[in-house]
């Protein structure tokens, strides 16, 4: 097993079940971010993933997903590590279907739900998005949705998003874009659900040999 994977592995007990981490700069390399970056085949857009307590209503966590000149999930504050995803201040690279997939399923469980708001953008909002996130750095605990509002209303087209700390009030403008689809997940699984990426991080140890 790989010291990639084990450090996953190790990350993921240790995150247990917080859906927010505590901001620590974690700084993949140049190298290992180039050689893992995945392009999509789609056309450019912006997917922003918001995790919803089934209990009440109320939201857990806020990313974006940016689909531009690669595809790369902006994740503040978040708790996600997986083997073979790199990631540089909260920015996490070579987002996959196959991991984008994990991602959901790892927040997925009996407890929460995941709304998946997708928008299709221009090329040129996609990279100024994707510019945004990589100069934003670290998110302190809890500034999630404080953090992905701040990236949207500098882009083109949703200038009016208001900056607040309620990820169910995020999505809720976010909605309202002309053109928006939703997809919501719900899931099953225990609320231990940490194991989604002990199996995720064996299985890219096989992969990669």
């Amino acid at each position: 097993m790989g010291l990639s994977v084990l450090r996953a592995l190790c990350l993921a007990f240790a995150a247990g079940l917080g859906l927010a981490g505590c901001g620590e700069e974690i700084g993949a390399s140049q190298q290992e971010i180039v050689s893992r970056a995945y392009v999509g085949e789609g056309p450019p857009s912006l997917t922003l993933y918001t995790v919803v307590r089934v209990a009440d209503g109320s939201g857990g966590h806020s990313a974006l997903l940016i689909d531009g000149p690669q595809r790369v999930l902006f994740d503040p504050a978040g708790s996600f590590v997986m083997a073979g995803v790199p990631e540089r201040g909260d920015v996490l690279y070579g987002i996959s279907p196959r991991v984008q997939d994990v991602y959901i399923d790892y927040h997925a469980r009996e407890t929460f739900s995941v709304q998946e708001h997708r928008i299709e953008v221009s090329p040129e909002t996609a990279a100024l998005a994707l510019r945004l996130a990589q100069e934003s750095g670290a998110v302190g605990p809890a500034r999630c949705a404080i953090a992905v509002a701040s990236i949207l209303r500098q882009l083109p087209g949703f200038e009016d998003i208001r900056a607040g700390w309620y990820p169910t009030a995020l999505a809720r403008q976010f909605a309202n874009r002309p053109g928006v689809s939703l997809r919501e997940i719900t899931d099953t699984d225990a609320d231990d659900n940490h194991n989604v990426l002990i199996r995720a991080s064996q299985q890219a140890a096989t992969v990669d040999g």
